[in-house]
């Protein structure tokens, strides 16, 4: 089951988002020291912020525990940015990343946006390969200074 979350919730969604995106960090050699921002340091006031604001904010729930999680951030141009999208590590390759996908388009064009946009780490190929084969486009890239990575920009009209 996908659902909004509570914000009594969002202390949980962060240890889910801060678990699932460890092992990119892990895999892409990415400290705290390196890559502060990164979302595997991610701080709870970050989504208070963001839930205070209106952001639609979404839980995958399995045995009344949450185990996904993802937002999406209203942007000017009339898109939606994919915020965050994390499954926990113990439940990956039971299709739960594609059901909140589907479920973040859905929502996303009942709301009225137009496209999702994603920003991700350029060289996780496997990553890229996965939101190519559920119906994104690559738009660019860009090299920030303050990131010890690439970052890859992705897009999927509605």
């Amino acid at each position: 089951m996908i659902r909004k979350i509570k914000r009594e919730e969002i202390e949980e969604c962060v240890k889910v988002i801060r678990s699932s995106f460890s092992t990119v960090a892990e895999q892409f050699n990415i400290t705290e020291k390196n890559c502060p921002t990164h979302t595997s340091f991610i701080k709870p006031e970050k989504l208070y912020f963001q839930f205070d604001k209106g952001c639609p904010m979404f839980a995958m729930i399995k045995n009344e525990k949450i185990v996904g999680y993802f937002s999406l951030i209203p942007k000017r141009d009339g898109s939606a940015e994919l915020d965050n999208l994390a499954v926990l590590p113990k439940y990956r390759h039971n299709g739960y990343g594609k059901e909140m996908l589907e479920y973040a388009f859905k929502t996303a064009k009942a709301m009225g946006f137009n496209k999702i946009q994603i920003g991700i780490i350029e060289e996780n190929t496997l990553l890229k390969n996965w939101y190519t084969k559920n119906g994104f486009v690559h738009t660019g890239t860009q090299k920030f200074e303050h990131l010890p990575f690439t970052v890859g920009f992705m897009e999927c009209r509605l």
